[in-house]
């Protein structure tokens, strides 16, 4: 018998793979809570507008996908991103286990974990080295990222 559950996480990440951010919005509750290391907790529409934003931007981007399992009314994945960071041009190779909570054949909740100095070292070079395991440059790079989805929000809707 199909889980679809496990059907729902592979086509949220089929569209991710396809750079599809509508395809992957579409499978969020409308009311979605997602988190992750960089952006916070967003609610509802920021979410896909996240997605949305950040695959815009994407340049040389591959996105790889393994061990997709589901229990109930939850899943968990690993996916390894690789793209070109727009704001320094460097590459950026990033593993992200994730976490959903699935209501009436929906993601209702998705928590992506990552390690944000790994990530900073890539994709921001001799500043990420340096002070990407700080508390002070890790808010600031959750300022960065918010401020950014906060003007392509702007961007998008005027």
């Amino acid at each position: 018998m199909p889980n679809t559950n496990i059907e729902l996480i592979e086509r949220f990440y089929r569209a991710f793979g396809n750079v599809d951010a509508d395809a992957m919005a579409a499978c969020y509750a409308p009311d979605v809570r997602f988190e992750d290391p960089a952006f916070g907790v967003l609610f509802g529409r920021e979410a896909g507008d996240m997605w949305r934003m950040l695959l815009h931007r994407a340049r040389d981007f591959a996105l790889s996908v393994d061990g997709i399992e589901a229990l109930g009314q939850t899943a968990n994945a690993t996916a390894v991103v690789r793209y070109t960071y727009s704001a320094t041009g460097r590459p950026v190779v990033n593993e992200i286990r994730t976490r959903f909570t699935i209501r009436d054949g929906l993601i209702f909740e998705q928590t992506d974990a990552f390690d944000l100095w790994r990530w900073s070292r890539q994709a921001l070079g001799p500043a990420g080295w340096c002070f990407g395991w700080t508390p002070r440059m890790q808010q600031a790079i959750r300022r960065k990222a918010r401020r950014a989805l906060a003007d392509y929000r702007k961007e998008v809707s005027a």
